[in-house]
């Protein structure tokens, strides 16, 4: 991976003072992206300032490093860190009959972390097959979890629904069921996740149409946590070379606001090695119920990496680090290409996480599924000129 200084990185002192070298640098990154990324430099001895005259000191690309993959089999995985400290993790369970939670103070504890069914499939009827991509919330003092669901008698009727928790630990609590979001029409749909904004709360999730055929993503904004105003608003659709490869998809949106700006990534394509993540965005001050206020990218921004092995990368979350400052990603992918049979039947989609950047125009900057290996050894210098 090719990662150079945008400019030359000349600090000037004097006699006996420290230099103040930046903690942060712009990087231009190999695809021509520039990139603020963090630096930590190597101790300078103090006899340098001793004396006028130049000299050059090392430093070292400083990225946050994860456990990879993060936890074995959990595709669609989510992370929420919360007020109490602990970060809450679930995913899509390999059977596909059951919901599960773990949590961990630390991001990497999540790797060994107990992890707890909190509720079960039930044996027939709505709710019976396909139990897919939870995502666990807490808004107005209770716990939610967003999850989509089929039914043994029509194992692709998949529908979104929702369960409220009022326990301090969602681990522990019971778990009530709220019944079937009220999308404005009954097709096959999934990956709901929700998001506030402006004292307003909206609902983004994927929903198909033409007899099954297209996914596409839509917005409304929200009654309660399980009910939908009407109406639902096209927010986007399959319409880009990249999200049509074995089928027409948008799914998986996540969402994260910063700089002013909204943005919701999302996967797309046959969730195999073609998978990969797009990315809308609109203004904060905007009317986010208005498809207009969204600008898609016609490029997706992470896509399989065969250096890396990481094949279909996708279906993400966003949460902070420990520092509650830098931000992470949250996502799936497998550590192989070749798939036998229907790749929704290949449970080896790994949870996996890594640094989010952000670039100099303050967009979020994906790179590519285990770039972390790559950047913690890159390397920058800068001359310290004393006078």
């Amino acid at each position: 991976m090719s990662v150079r200084t945008d400019n030359t990185i000349n600090v000037m002192t004097h006699t006996g003072e420290a230099a103040q070298l930046p903690k942060q640098i712009s990087f231009q990154m190999e695809d021509g992206k520039h990139v603020n990324m963090d630096v930590e430099w190597d101790p300078i001895p103090i006899e340098q300032y001793s004396k006028p005259g130049s000299f050059e000191v090392n430093g070292r690309i400083k990225v946050l490093e994860y456990p990879n993959p993060l936890v074995e089999q959990r595709a669609d995985p989510y992370v929420y860190k919360h007020s109490d400290g602990y970060y809450y993790f679930t995913g899509s369970y390999p059977e596909y009959d059951r919901i599960v939670l773990r949590r961990s103070q630390t991001i990497s504890g999540l790797k060994q972390a107990p992890e707890t069914t909190v509720w079960e499939k039930h044996e027939q009827g709505i709710m019976s097959e396909h139990i897919w991509a939870p995502e666990l919330h807490y808004i107005n003092g209770k716990w939610y979890i967003h999850f989509a669901a089929g039914d043994r008698d029509d194992v692709w009727a998949i529908r979104p629904y929702v369960l409220e928790c009022d326990a301090e630990n969602p681990l522990e609590g019971e778990w009530v069921e709220k019944g079937q979001i009220n999308t404005d029409f009954q097709s096959f749909s999934l990956d709901a996740t929700t998001f506030e904004h402006d004292d307003r709360r909206y609902l983004v999730w994927a929903q198909k149409v033409d007899h099954d055929t297209i996914s596409n993503l839509y917005i409304a904004e929200m009654e309660n946590p399980w009910t939908i105003k009407p109406k639902q608003v096209l927010l986007s659709t399959p319409d880009l070379e990249w999200e049509q490869h074995g089928f027409y998809v948008n799914e998986g949106p996540a969402v994260i606001k910063r700089n002013g700006n909204i943005f919701i990534a999302y996967s797309a394509s046959a969730t195999d090695h073609r998978y990969a993540m797009g990315l809308l965005t609109a203004s904060q001050t905007s009317n986010l119920l208005d498809p207009n206020s969204w600008v898609k990218l016609k490029e997706p921004v992470f896509v399989t990496c065969e250096e890396t092995s990481e094949y279909g990368p996708g279906h993400n979350s966003f949460t902070v680090a420990e520092d509650d400052q830098t931000d992470v990603i949250v996502y799936h992918a497998r550590p192989y290409k070749d798939i036998v049979g229907n790749s929704l039947y290949d449970h080896n989609r790994h949870a996996r996480v890594q640094q989010l950047f952000w670039d100099t125009d303050g967009k979020p900057y994906f790179g590519y599924p285990g770039m972390t290996r790559d950047l913690k050894n890159k390397e920058v210098t800068a001359t310290v000129t004393v006078k």
